[in-house]
C-alpha cells in the first residue's frame, strides 16, 4: 500500500529570518569586465611609451623646479582681541557692538587692505628694495612708443607711482591665514629675500596695529568735535526754553508748582458739587411736602405727616387729645351744664385753637424754608458754573505750562547726555587699547616653500602617467578595428574559426602554399584549426560547400581559400571553386595555365568537368578557376545552370571550397552564400572596421547565409599578445607538431618526418 506523499510544508516566517544575510555584490556583466581588459591592455601595451613620456615630463618638471627662483615666506602670528577692551562705555561712538564672527572676518580684511600695505611700503620705502623696484625698461619702452607717435615723452615717475607699484606688488605677495577655533592669524608674505620676507610680515602686522590706533584716534576727534558742537547748540536752545517757561508762568500769574493751582481749582468745583447734590436733594424734600400742604386745606393740616411731626404741634395735639377724653368722661358723669364741664370746654377750644396756630406757624416755616432751599440750588448752580469755568481756564493755562516744562527737561537731558559722552570721548581718545597683539614675530626662513621641487615632480609624473593612460585608452576606443581573437568573438558574436599570424616576408605565390611548403609553421597549424572547425560542424553532412568571403578586397580570403582546401584535401575528397570572376587569383597564385578552363566555362557549356578541374603540384586538390572571364558575372551565377553544376559537384566531393568576391564590393557573395551550407567571412586585424565586417555579416544573413565563423587574417601575435594578455601558437600552449615532437614521443627520425609530414 503506498501512502501519500505529505505536502511540504512552506517555510514559517522565523525560519526565513534565520538564513544567514546576504550581502549586496556590485554585479559587473562579462562586456564591461572585458572593456575594463581592454583598457589594462591598452595601457599595458603602450606601458613604456607611458613611463618614457612620465619620466620626461618629470625631468622637465625637475629642470624648471631648479631654475626657478626661489620664494621665501615670513610669517608673522597676530592675535586678534575679540572686542575692543574700553575704560568707558564707547559703543555709540564705533556704532554699536559687532559680532565676535564678523569683527574677526572684518580684521582679515582690514590685514588685507591696501592701506596697511600702503602704510608699510612707505616705511620700507620698498621701490629701492630691488625686489620691489620699479621696471624703468617698461617704462623707456611707452615712452619710446609715445614719442614715435607723437604723443610726447613721459613725464619721470614720482615717489606717489613708485609707491603704487610697491604697494600692488606688496598686495599680491601678501596672504592671510586664520587658525582654526582661535583667535590667531598668520600674516604670510613671500619674497625672493628670506630677511626681507620675514621683515615684511613683522612691519605689515604692526602697521595693521597701528592703523588700527590711527582710525579710532581719528574717529574720536571727529565725535569730540561733533560733541563740542551739538553742545553749544543744546545750550542755546535749553536758555530759551527755561526763558519761555519763566515768562509764561509770569504772564498768567502762576506761582505754584506741580500742578497745585489745577488741584485747588478741581477740589472747588468737587466741593460746590456736593453742596448742590445735597441743595437739590433738600428742595426735592421740601417741595414734596410743600405740594401737599398747599393742595389741602387748614382743617387737613392734621393729615399731614410732616406738620404733624413738630415737637410743638405734637405737644399741642395731645393737650386737645386729652382734654378731649376729659370732656367726654365729665359730660357723661356731670352733665353737660356743669362748671367743670364748661370750664374744660373752654380749655379744649383754647387748646384747639393754639393746635391750629401752631399748625399754620409750621406752614408758614416750611415754605420759608422751601424757597430757601430752591434759593440756595440756584446759587450753588450758579457757583458750579463759575468754578468749572474757572477750572478750563486752569487746564488750559496747565496744559501750555506742561509743553515748556517738558521741552526744559528734554533739552536739559540732551545737553547732559552730550556733555558725559564728549567727557567721555576726550578721556578714550587720550587711552586707546589695541585691537590686536603680535604673539609671534616672524623669523629669517631657512627654507623656501617655492617651488617644491619633489611635490612638482612627483605631480608632473602622475600627470604624465594618467594623460599616457587617457591617451592610450582614447587611441585604442578610436581604433575600431578588431585586434585579438577574443575581441572579434566578442563584437562580431561569431565564433573565431583561427587567427591567422602575420607573415611579412611571403609573395602571394608562396602564401598560397604555405600550408604544403611549411607544414609545422604556426600558419599551418592555424589552418587545421579551421579545418577541424569545419569538419565538426555539421557532422552527419556528408558533402559540404564552404563559401569564403570578406568584407573588402586584402584581407586574405583567397589565401585561406587555397589553404584550408589544401588542408582538407589531405584527409577527403576537396574541390576549389574560383567564383570571384572580377579579380581571380587562384589560377595565377597556384601556377595554373592562364588559358585554362574553369568555372565559367562549365555553366556555358563550352568545356566539359574534367576539362575545366586541375591538380595542384604535391596535393590531391582539385581547382577550377575562373575559366575565360564572362562579360556579366552576376547574371552568370544568377542563372540556373551555375545551381545545377554546383549541385553535381557538391555530389561528387565531399568538400567544395568557393573563393567568393568581397560582400561590400559586388553582389556575388550574397548570391552564393544561401547555396553553400557554410560561409566563412575573413576580416584583416587590425585593419578592417569593426562596423563594416558587421554590416556585411548581417547582409549575409540576411541573404539567407549559414555563417560558420570569422578567420582573423594577419594577426600580429606579438601585439595581440601585449594587447590582451594572451598568447598565441601551438609553441606556447605546449604543442608542436614537428617531427622533434614526435622524436620526443618515442618514434624513430624516419617515422616522425613520415608522421609529420602526413598530418
Amino acid at each position: 500500500m503506498n501512502l501519500p506523499t505529505p505536502l511540504s510544508t512552506p517555510p514559517s516566517f522565523s525560519t526565513a529570518l534565520a538564513e544567514p544575510f546576504q550581502p549586496i555584490g556590485i554585479q559587473v556583466s562579462d562586456e564591461q569586465k572585458l572593456e575594463l581588459l581592454e583598457y589594462w591592455f591598452s595601457i599595458k601595451k603602450r606601458k613604456w611609451a607611458i613611463l618614457g613620456f612620465a619620466a620626461a615630463c618629470a625631468v622637465v618638471a625637475g629642470a624648471i623646479s631648479f631654475a626657478v627662483t626661489p620664494v621665501y615666506q615670513g610669517v608673522s602670528t597676530v592675535q586678534i582681541e575679540p572686542g575692543q577692551s574700553k575704560l568707558v562705555s564707547f559703543e555709540d561712538v564705533y556704532g554699536g557692538a559687532i559680532q565676535a564672527k564678523e569683527h574677526y572676518q572684518t580684521q582679515i580684511e582690514i590685514l588685507k587692505s591696501r592701506e596697511v600695505a600702503e602704510r608699510t611700503a612707505k616705511a620700507l620705502k620698498l621701490w629701492d628694495n630691488p625686489e620691489y623696484a620699479p621696471d624703468e625698461h617698461a617704462d623707456g619702452l611707452v615712452a619710446k612708443l609715445k614719442t614715435m607717435m607723437g604723443l610726447g615723452a613721459l613725464q619721470p615717475p614720482t615717489e606717489d607711482d613708485y609707491l603704487r607699484g610697491a604697494t600692488k606688488q606688496l598686495q599680491d605677495n601678501i596672504s592671510i591665514e586664520p587658525v582654526r577655533l582661535s583667535q590667531l592669524v598668520k600674516v604670510n608674505v613671500e619674497s625672493t629675500d628670506p630677511a626681507l620676507a620675514a621683515k615684511l610680515a613683522n612691519a605689515l602686522a604692526e602697521n595693521y596695529i597701528l592703523n588700527d590706533r590711527l582710525a579710532k584716534f581719528q574717529v574720536s576727534q571727529q565725535a569730540s568735535k561733533f560733541l563740542q558742537e551739538q553742545l553749544g547748540d543744546l545750550g542755546e536752545k535749553l536758555r530759551e526754553s527755561e526763558q519761555a517757561l519763566q515768562t509764561y508762568r509770569q504772564s498768567k500769574g502762576i506761582v505754584s508748582l506741580g500742578g497745585s493751582a489745577q488741584t485747588l481749582a478741581g477740589q472747588q468745583v468737587g466741593g460746590t458739587n456736593e453742596q448742590l447734590v445735597a441743595a437739590q436733594a433738600r428742595r426735592l424734600q421740601l417741595e414734596t411736602v410743600y405740594q401737599q400742604v398747599a393742595r389741602a386745606s387748614k382743617e387737613q393740616y392734621g393729615g399731614i405727616s410732616w406738620i404733624m411731626r413738630d415737637t410743638s404741634v405734637l405737644g399741642a395735639q395731645a393737650r386737645v387729645t386729652e382734654l378731649t377724653q376729659k370732656l367726654a368722661q365729665q359730660s357723661q358723669t356731670l352733665g353737660a351744664r356743669n362748671n367743670l364741664v364748661l370750664q374744660t370746654q373752654a380749655e379744649l377750644q383754647a387748646a384747639q385753637s393754639s393746635l391750629r396756630s401752631l399748625q399754620a406757624a409750621v406752614v408758614d416755616s416750611l415754605t420759608r424754608e422751601y424757597q430757601a432751599a430752591l434759593a440756595t440750588e440756584k446759587s450753588l448752580e450758579r457757583a458750579l458754573s463759575s468754578a468749572r469755568s474757572g477750572v478750563a481756564e486752569v487746564n488750559k493755562e496747565e496744559f501750555q505750562l506742561a509743553v515748556l516744562e517738558r521741552e526744559v527737561q528734554t533739552n536739559r537731558e540732551l545737553y547732559d547726555m552730550f556733555m558725559s559722552r564728549a567727557k567721555e570721548t576726550n578721556l578714550a581718545g587720550e587711552v586707546q587699547a589695541a585691537i590686536a597683539r603680535i604673539v609671534d614675530p616672524a623669523v629669517r626662513p631657512e627654507a623656501p616653500i617655492k617651488p617644491k621641487k619633489r611635490q612638482l615632480i612627483l605631480v608632473a609624473l602622475v600627470l604624465a602617467l594618467f594623460a599616457g593612460a587617457v591617451v592610450s585608452v582614447l587611441l585604442d576606443k578610436l581604433d575600431n578595428t578588431l585586434k585579438s581573437g577574443e575581441d572579434a568573438e566578442a563584437r562580431l558574436r561569431l565564433p573565431l574559426l583561427t587567427a591567422l599570424p602575420a607573415i611579412d616576408e611571403h609573395n602571394h605565390e608562396q602564401m598560397a602554399r604555405l600550408f604544403i611548403e611549411e607544414p609545422n609553421s604556426q600558419h599551418a597549424e592555424a589552418i587545421r584549426t579551421a579545418r577541424t572547425g569545419v569538419l565538426l560542424s555539421s557532422l552527419d553532412q556528408a558533402h559540404k560547400c564552404i563559401l569564403v568571403t570578406s568584407s573588402i578586397p586584402g584581407e586574405g580570403k583567397t589565401t585561406l581559400a587555397i589553404n584550408l582546401a589544401l588542408a582538407h584535401a589531405q584527409t577527403k575528397r576537396t574541390l576549389l571553386l574560383d567564383a570571384d570572376m572580377r579579380r581571380p587569383q587562384i589560377g595565377r597564385r597556384l601556377g595554373l595555365n592562364a588559358n585554362a578552363k574553369g568555372l565559367s566555362n562549365l555553366v556555358s557549356g563550352q568545356s566539359t568537368l574534367a576539362e575545366c578541374l586541375h591538380t595542384v603540384a604535391d596535393s590531391p586538390l582539385l581547382v577550377m578557376p575562373v575559366g575565360d572571364l564572362p562579360p556579366n558575372p552576376l547574371e552568370l551565377i544568377l542563372s540556373d545552370q551555375f545551381k545545377i553544376e554546383l549541385a553535381l559537384l557538391m555530389q561528387q566531393f565531399e568538400i567544395v571550397m568557393i573563393d567568393s568576391p568581397p560582400v561590400e564590393l559586388v553582389s556575388e557573395a550574397l548570391v552564393l552564400a544561401p547555396l553553400a551550407t557554410s560561409t566563412i567571412l575573413v576580416a584583416k586585424a587590425m585593419s578592417t572596421p569593426t562596423p563594416l565586417v558587421r554590416k556585411s555579416i548581417a547582409r549575409l544573413q540576411r541573404a539567407g547565409a549559414n555563417m560558420l565563423g570569422v578567420v582573423l587574417n594577419q594577426l600580429d601575435l606579438t601585439k595581440a599578445s601585449t594587447y590582451h594578455g594572451q598568447h598565441y601558437g601551438a609553441a606556447d600552449y605546449g604543442y608542436n607538431y614537428g617531427a622533434d615532437a614526435y622524436r620526443g614521443a618515442g618514434y624513430s627520425s624516419a617515422e616522425a618526418r613520415s608522421i609529420s609530414s602526413r598530418s
